[in-house]
């Protein structure tokens, strides 16, 4: 339990019931190897996912009046993209509080962006059953509200696919295209590989737990590649 008093000191939420952080911690990879487990993480970032759309919306909506219904949506896709929760997970070192299988640590789970960004919203999901939603909201403040700030001054708000259209038809006059490589896993833990194209040309890789994640860590990946 060291571990998890750590990470409740990190997060600065002294848990009721601290077995709902570590079942926010708990990849599914880890039950292959700990069979007396029967639940993974996945269900509380379900949950975590809704309340982190319904936060940061509410808080948009209020801090920037003067913002359209376009402007707000496509800044609350920077808000809550995988790249963005990833680096706040990074932030608090999650990746060194997760709880995986020794096959899924050594294929760099600890640093892949798809599960820290998961793990966080799993995170969001136990506090508001251990707590309630003004705690989260304290929480999501303490730990993103200065990355609203920071988001907002940003000449563009719009998601990674959008940011990499324009990168791409700017550098090559062409518009990128995506492709899925591989899908694992029965159907409620399905993980896809995207493949982002540019004419027959693979420039990025990227995995989530949905396409529309994936295609959205292949654009990160890609804007990083041509810039």
């Amino acid at each position: 339990m060291d571990k998890i008093d750590e990470l409740q000191k990190k997060i600065g939420i002294k848990f009721k019931d601290p077995q709902k952080l570590v079942l926010a911690l708990t990849h599914r990879s880890y039950l292959n190897e700990n069979r007396q487990l029967k639940h993974s993480n996945e269900r509380l970032e379900f949950l975590g996912d809704a309340i982190l759309e319904y936060w940061s919306s509410q808080k948009l909506f209020t801090k920037f009046p003067d913002f359209d219904e376009g402007q707000l949506t496509n800044l609350r896709s920077l808000v809550v993209c995988t790249q963005n929760l990833a680096e706040i997970g990074n932030s608090l070192n999650l990746g060194s509080f997760i709880l995986l299988s020794r096959g899924e640590e050594t294929h760099g789970g600890r640093e892949n962006i798809s599960l820290l960004a998961d793990t966080f919203e799993s995170i969001i999901g136990a506090i508001h059953l251990d707590q309630d939603y003004q705690t989260v909201d304290k929480f999501l403040t303490k730990f993103m509200g200065k990355n609203i700030d920071t988001i907002s001054k940003k000449d563009i708000y719009k998601d990674a696919k959008s940011i990499f259209q324009e990168i791409a038809q700017s550098k090559r006059g062409v518009t990128p295209r995506y492709s899925t490589i591989s899908e694992l896993g029965p159907d409620h833990q399905k993980i896809f590989e995207v493949g982002l194209y540019i004419n027959d040309e693979l420039i990025a890789k990227g995995s989530g737990n949905s396409k529309q994640r994936a295609e959205e860590d292949a654009a990160t990946k890609a804007a990083n590649i041509i810039v």
